[in-house]
């Protein structure tokens, strides 16, 4: 008999546990003790834990809501946005924190920023409070003006959150990348590096009058210029360059020119040879003429000895010639001679 009854006791408190853990009666106390009979019922918070939803998170954020005067948000509202996937604690807070501050901010829109992944919380915040983007976030931006001259400049944009712009706006990183651009074509129009040390805000101007910030999720309040040093001269170090590739140029012509006339010069001293081994070829063809005419007996002896008598003569000539060709060159270096 204790066994049974101690057994009835476990079925009795199991069944309490359960009923309480599926009839959170301290939540719907809370709700009835803050907002008042009907505006949290029993049944909803019932349909809540069958449906995996927590009672306390929607409880504690109706109660919040109601309580910063927006009674038009239900709990079902939340329900809803919780089983798709969305963040309450940040949907609760944003409301709360857009009506104290006066902005225009709906459920709806609201609902679907958080949805499309963004922090809506933080976009409140930052129409609250704006902020500010190093432009570039590291190092500085590189811009060369029209005389050369290499300019690193470093600017902070100042922006603030447009809440109808988060569904679909780009992000601060588009913001970014066109303040970058518009900086560089600002330094890259000015005539001279001097012009635009002098009046750092006309690139602020120039960048701000173009509307950078069209179809992004922030509206630009101010860019200001940081810091503004000068680099390098872009100019002479491309003509520097051109000048070398010039040169360069310049030189492989002048090898190739030289080459074709070390080339030339070597055909012409082949084809020398080539003449002087065909003059030495004719030169032995005499001989074998002169033993041809011997033989058919038109070339006699007498006639051969006038032949070797005139070569006999026309050397000593020559070397008379020579002779007397040294000697006049002597006689016109004496200094040498003595």
């Amino acid at each position: 008999m204790p066994v049974v009854q101690m057994f009835m006791l476990a079925m009795i408190a199991f069944a309490v546990i359960l009923i309480l853990y599926f009839v959170p009666i301290g939540m719907w106390i809370q709700g009835i003790v803050s907002l008042g009979l009907g505006r949290i019922r029993i049944v909803d918070l019932i349909r809540m834990r069958l449906r995996k939803i927590s009672p306390r998170l929607v409880t504690d954020g109706v109660i919040n809501l109601h309580k910063a005067g927006l009674v038009t948000i239900a709990t079902d509202m939340l329900e809803t946005h919780y089983l798709a996937g969305g963040n309450i604690q940040n949907i609760v807070d944003a409301m709360i924190a857009a009506n104290k501050a006066n902005i225009p901010l709906t459920f709806e829109t609201a609902t679907a920023i958080d949805l499309a992944g963004r922090d809506v919380k933080e976009a409140v915040q930052t129409s609250v409070y704006p902020k500010v983007i190093d432009v570039p976030q590291k190092g500085y931006l590189a811009a060369v003006a029209k005389d050369g001259i290499e300019l690193k400049a470093r600017a902070r944009v100042t922006v603030r959150t447009n809440i109808p712009g988060l569904i679909g706006g780009a992000t601060d990183e588009t913001i970014i990348a066109r303040v970058g651009e518009g900086i560089v074509s600002a330094i890259g129009s000015s005539n001279n590096y001097t012009a635009v040390l002098e009046n750092p805000d006309n690139i602020s101007r120039t960048v701000l009058e173009k509307g950078l910030d069209a179809g992004t999720a922030f509206e630009i309040l101010s860019i200001d210029i940081a810091d503004l040093d000068v680099g390098k001269n872009i100019g002479a170090s491309l003509q520097a360059d051109q000048a070398e590739a010039d040169l360069r140029v310049a030189q492989a012509r002048a090898e190739t020119r030289r080459a074709m006339a070390v080339a030339e010069e070597q055909e012409m001293t082949a084809r020398t040879q080539e003449m002087k081994a065909t003059v030495v070829a004719a030169e032995a063809e005499v001989p074998k003429a002169m033993a041809q005419a011997f033989r058919d007996g038109n070339l006699g002896i007498m006639d051969y000895y006038k032949m070797e008598n005139i070569k006999s003569d026309t050397g000593m000539r020559d070397a008379i010639a020579d002779s007397d060709s040294d000697s006049d060159s002597s006689d016109d270096n004496p200094v040498e001679n003595n």
